[in-house]
């Protein structure tokens, strides 16, 4: 039997409907239903517990290790560690187990407090007061012991403890007002349902005596959509079923305001809670830097087990002569002899791949990680990214990729309140083409609130006045706006003028509240809704009340809404308001070329806008919808599409009465941002749902587009007028044509396109081949790659997520950028490589779900451009800093194999080799990754180009990695021979030891591996220090106190004699070298010539071809000593640019030569003091690669 229908038939058996897999049944007080209503089938359900954390004291050490040796490195230097446990190996296991158990352990700690702290705040929630109804009493217990079921009580200012079916309220009307900041960050208060039939219990007993049962769907983690029906059981009679939703449904989490108290059933616990299911870890996003660490590593991977083949090829070649079997202090045992020559080669090859092992830097993942933990702190730390207006920061929600933000290639960006305020002023609005403007100036006189300014049609009439009416009418009755008369916000009273209560209005949508506050100025104000009647003062300062019958909501589909009203007389009216292109295919009759013509006129000029329309219905149309929504209503299964069928037979035949206009500021420094960010060489989109004229509007006024741009557009219209192969062809051929023409001109053509949904959604159809072209996705990836901007209009969230994963999956793979501000910006936010949320007006759906959280849009610039570049820099210099001293580090071990034998003798002593990326070398560079300043934050922000120079990764490719393992090797050879030649000529002392001629110093592998080691260490040290541009007291703390660690912890080492060692190798070792006058010089020698080729490379590098990021540094370096001079008491200095030149001349006579090294001020300052009398106020400064000019005419003085 097909098990499709084997589980229809079981669904059908135990629910009693086909559809009934996705539901559950939930009895209200746990109450059995009555006899023959239906099968009591008892459920169970979790309970209310939250639990946050990952482990708990049982398995956290298994599973925490298991987490943690599922990464590469670490579960490689595990099997080096077991190896040297199981066979004979030249190093002690210590070596590797001591790093491995220090990185294990300093992460299980980390993770472990983490935890911890999770389970505290668990704890906390779960063990809150909660009261619940027990018969007919209210009983207190605590959060985690309710149930499915309970009915809880929730007084004023309370959290709801889990998800709950309103049942009644203490308000007359049954409603209560609620704020879901903890959710979605909306503070405006929300106003939820009760059920009609239970809205009227006021006490326990009552409450106690309902006896329900609620139908509903399955826990999902959609916070605004719940579908479900209650069947409520009175006496004998038939149960009433009624329709539950979202404005029934009360989320755990959100609180209880304006409200005495509330009657509620447990509907979901604990972790099935929608506010759990999306707490739910998001998809790992993994850096560019991560990737290119991960390829470096398989690179020196390949490197390492190289290193052990030839070594082990070596050795047995050696030794194919029997006169060269062993060496005498390391002949193998009897059993060793006897074993196969494949095992043999075997195990030396792991015990060269242990003795190599440390090309491998495994403490570069931990210091990584802490860098990356640590640093995110600088982004909440910055002051210059806190919003005075909220009160709040920027906010990191994951530290992984705070170096990918100095790599975007693309930002798309939402325009509603990210690019504007999305504070919304109502500007005018327009019936049957005559527009109305509150307050209007017409010849030299203010208009009263209601007079109008006829702009197409003048003939009065009551044809005009009757839609008039009609049209302020819809718009005070077709909204979901609240009426406040008076709130306390943190302390302070609002809606109270001149001492007196007034009203104000709330709303989700600042759109609604700007449309009803519009029509109050225009003389027709919303009162209130009380017992289902909405009540509207007109303009002759009388009352209608209408009766409130359906509201068909909004949704992001339809992009309209709808209510159905009875009027005083009644007489049924259908309101609808919504976007034009959902209006006005829908349209029968009224006066539509005018009010589209208006409609257009207002796009241009960036107003957004919204048409309205009205139909009468009768008494049996009426009926007929009421019967249909109802049905659709109670449907569990599909009702969101039954919803949506109903509504399309409503909302058709409209006649069109006129359009209002409402204005949304752009964000402040939004234009100075983008600007920026194209200076950096970031392309930046604009995904928006406006449409295309309000949105084109936006972009030439935050100059994504400029005046000069030369717009392409790819829109449904023009689709229409030609096929959409005609136009991409064409468009294509146009940015070929002007690419080709301009070649290599700075002053090429700059393009903008434009594309809407409709056909966005033609362009991305699959596997839609054009004959020799490939498919449309490539001819339009084409034409937007030589476009400087795009804007897509008329987007569905779905399709802004498409057009990022499009551009993520083209051939170049660039680093994109999401920012947004609304719950439907979290798509792209999430398909981004990068996701940032701003804090704004719609919510904190796109802030809780981002990567990081900015108040403002104006803060990108600092994030990208400041914060990014800082990462990125320092985080490269880290991860090729580590390769680079590791290669130091193991070079040497792998020339001296070919000195000993290849008997795998090491050359360091084993705490040189446990401590060397522990200790010695680690702290300097984890401070440099977090302080280093290659260039100042004032620099940055003025020159937004010097992001280009880091673009595409440039500080980790691979002629940069090559460059780094090259110097590496360099060091090391130099290392190694230069301390060799130094043993060159020995001779025996008279105790027989043997003492080099030129150093005075007891010969031993020992001491020949400390020299190795000592100049290693300072080395790789100092040429950190040497790539230190921004030095700070810490700075110079941890660098010279790492290498006096080092001096110390060797001269304890090798001072003292230890009891816990069985031998000690090392004793005095150190304290015989450094007693050698010519083994300090030798050592103060190979660390100059180690560094000298980085040195000259660079100095020749920054002579003659210098990159923006050396000018810039340059520059800083000359406005720090022209401030220093013009510090300096008694003498005014003041600089300007002239020509190319070095020289420092006075009159044109005198010349004072200055090197790039020179500190100008310094030697300026002294010439004047030995008596210079030069005149300085018009001295001029130039920096170039050759040196400092400076010019100042004068007398002539003496130098």
């Amino acid at each position: 039997m097909d098990l499709s229908r084997l589980r229809n038939i079981i669904s059908r058996y135990c629910a009693g409907e086909e559809n009934w897999v996705d539901s559950r049944t939930v009895y209200i007080g746990h109450k059995e239903p009555p006899p023959g209503a239906e099968a009591y089938i008892p459920q169970r359900y979790p309970d209310n517990r939250i639990v946050s954390s990952k482990y708990t004291s049982w398995n956290f050490i298994p599973k925490n290790l298991f987490e943690q040796f599922r990464r590469i490195a670490n579960f490689y230097f595990l099997v080096i560690f077991l190896v040297q446990l199981i066979i004979d190996t030249p190093t002690s296991p210590v070596t590797s187990g001591l790093p491995l158990f220090f990185v294990i352990t300093v992460t299980a700690i980390k993770q472990g407090y983490e935890d911890w702290l999770r389970h505290r705040a668990d704890c906390s929630i779960n063990e809150c007061p909660v009261d619940v109804v027990q018969r007919g009493k209210v009983a207190r217990t605590q959060s985690q012991e309710l149930r499915v079921g309970d009915i809880v009580v929730v007084k004023e200012d309370e959290t709801f403890p889990c998800d709950l079916i309103l049942l009644s309220s203490s308000r007359q009307d049954g409603t209560c007002y609620v704020t879901t900041t903890s959710l979605d960050g909306e503070s405006s208060h929300k106003t939820y349902y009760a059920i009609p039939d239970t809205m009227a219990f006021r006490t326990e007993r009552e409450v106690d005596s309902l006896h329900a049962t609620i139908e509903c769907e399955q826990p999902q983690p959609d916070l605004y959509k719940f579908v479900g029906r209650i069947h409520i059981y009175k006496d004998k009679d038939e149960p009433v079923a009624r329709p539950l939703g979202a404005e029934n449904l009360l989320l755990r989490g959100a609180t209880l305001k304006n409200t005495q108290h509330i009657y509620a059933a447990a509907i979901y616990t604990g972790m099935e809670t929608k506010m759990a299911l999306n707490y739910q870890s998001k998809s790992q996003k993994r850096s560019a830097v991560e990737k290119s660490m991960n390829a470096f590593l398989i690179v020196y991977l390949c490197i390492l087990i190289s290193k052990a083949v030839i070594n082990t090829v070596l050795k047995y070649a050696w030794q194919w002569s029997p006169d060269r079997d062993e060496p005498w202090y390391n002949h193998r045992t009897e059993n060793e002899r006897q074993r196969h020559v494949v095992i043999r080669a075997f195990t030396d090859f792991l015990a060269f791949t242990v003795l190599f092992n440390y090309i491998i830097p495994v403490s570069m993942y931990v210091t990584v990680e802490m860098q990356k933990f640590l640093g995110s702190y600088f982004i909440t730390w910055d002051e210059e990214m806190f919003d005075e207006e909220l009160g709040e920061g920027a906010q990191v929600n994951t530290s992984d990729l705070n170096e990918e933000l100095g790599q975007v290639e693309y930002v798309f960006t939402d325009k509603t309140g990210t690019l504007t305020e999305n504070n919304m002023e109502f500007i005018e609005c327009c019936v049957d083409g005559n527009v109305y403007i509150p307050h209007a100036i017409c010849n030299g006189q203010i208009l009263s609130a209601a007079s109008s300014i006829d702009m197409i049609d003048s003939s009065p009439g009551g044809y005009r006045r009757e839609h008039e009416d009609l049209f302020f009418r819809a718009l005070c009755l077709c909204h979901t706006v609240q009426v406040k008369e008076e709130e306390t916000v943190d302390g302070i009273k609002r809606g109270i003028h001149q001492g007196r209560p007034t009203s104000f209005y709330i709303s989700s949508s600042p759109d609604e509240v700007a449309l009803v506050e519009g029509m109050k100025r225009l003389g027709y104000t919303y009162l209130r809704l009380k017992d289902n009647y909405m009540e509207i003062l007109n303009k002759d300062d009388e009352i209608e009340r209408f009766e409130l019958l359906h509201v068909l909501n909004f949704d992001s589909v339809r992009r309209r809404m709808s209510v159905i009203v009875r009027a005083s007389s009644g007489e049924y009216l259908l309101f609808c308001k919504g976007a034009d292109s959902a209006i006005f295919p829908l349209v029968v009759s009224g006066k539509l070329e005018q009010v589209k013509a208006r409609v257009e006129q207002n796009a241009v000029e960036g107003l957004r806008t919204l048409c309205v329309a009205y139909k009468r219905l009768s008494e049996v149309e009426y009926r007929a919808a009421c019967r249909h929504l109802t049905e659709a209503k109670l449907a569990l299964q599909d009702r969101e599409q039954r919803l949506a069928e109903a509504y399309d037979v409503l909302e058709r035949d409209f006649v069109l009465l006129g359009a209002t206009a409402v204005e949304d500021r752009l964000q402040e420094k939004a234009a100075d941002t983008i600007e920026s960010l194209h200076k950096a060489g970031i392309k930046v989109w604009v995904l928006t749902g406006d449409k295309m004229e309000t949105a084109a509007a936006t972009c030439y006024a935050s100059k994504l587009f400029r005046r000069s741009t030369q717009i392409l557009e790819l829109t449904k219209k023009r689709t229409e007028e030609q096929s959409l192969h005609d136009v991409l062809f064409e468009l294509n051929r146009t940015v070929l044509r002007q690419r080709s023409i301009s070649g290599l001109s700075v002053d090429c053509l700059d393009f903008g396109l434009i594309i809407d949904g409709a056909t966005l959604s033609a362009v991305l159809k699959p596997k839609q081949e054009v004959a020799g072209h490939g498919n449309y996705r490539e001819i339009f990836l084409e034409i937007c790659r030589n476009c400087s901007a795009v804007l897509c209009c008329r987007m569905a969230p779905l399709q802004k997520a498409q057009i990022v994963k499009l551009i993520k999956a083209s051939k170049e793979h660039p680093i994109t950028l999401a920012v947004g501000d609304g719950a439907n910006d979290v798509s792209m936010i999430l398909e981004a490589h990068v996701g940032i949320g701003i804090m704004g007006k719609e919510g904190r759906q796109a802030a809780r779900n981002s990567d990081y959280a900015i108040p403002k849009f104006k803060h990108l610039k600092k994030m990208l451009l400041v914060h990014g570049h800082y990462y990125y820099i320092r985080i490269a210099e880290l991860v090729q800093y580590f390769f680079y001293k590791n290669v130091c580090f193991i070079f040497p071990q792998f020339l001296y194999q070919f000195f000993c034998g290849f008997s795998q003798q090491p050359l360091y002593d084993t705490a040189y080799l446990t401590l060397y990326n522990i200790s010695f070398t680690s702290l300097p560079i984890l401070l440099y990754s977090l302080v280093e300043q290659h260039v100042t934050v004032e620099t940055l922000k003025r020159e937004p180009s010097l992001y280009r120079d880091i673009a595409k990764n440039s500080l980790l490719r691979w002629p940069v990695f090559l460059y780094w393992t090259c110097l590496g090797v360099f060091d090391a050879v130099i290392f190694f021979f230069g301390a060799y030649f130094l043993f060159d000529n020995t001779t025996f002392t008279s105790n027989g030891q043997l003492m080099t001629t030129n150093t005075q110093m007891m010969f031993g592998n020992w001491t020949f591996g400390t020299l190795v080691f000592t100049v290693l260490v300072f080395t790789v040290t100092l040429k950190l220090a040497l790539d230190t541009r921004h030095w700070t007291w810490i700075n110079h703390f941890v660098i010279w106190g790492s290498l006096l660690f080092y001096v110390i912890f060797s001269l304890l080492w090798g001072g003292i004699i230890w009891p816990f060692l069985n031998y000690q190798r090392m004793y005095y070792v150190f304290m015989q070298m450094l007693s050698s006058g010519p083994a300090w010089l030798s050592i103060i020698l190979l660390i100059t010539v180690s560094l000298l080729p980085d040195v000259i490379k660079k100095v020749l590098c920054r002579a003659m071809c210098p990159t923006a990021t050396e000018r810039a540094q340059d520059h800083d370096v000359l406005a720090r000593d022209v401030a220093a001079a013009q510090l300096a008491p008694g003498r005014s200095y003041k600089g300007a640019s002239t020509a190319r030149s070095s020289p420092l001349q006075f009159a044109g006579v005198e010349t004072l030569s200055l090197r790039r090294s020179d500190p100008l001020p310094r030697k300026l300052l002294a010439h004047l003091a030995e008596g210079g009398r030069a005149e300085l106020r018009s001295c001029m400064l130039r920096l170039s690669g050759a040196g400092i000019a400076y010019y100042a005419p004068g007398p002539e003085t003496s130098v």
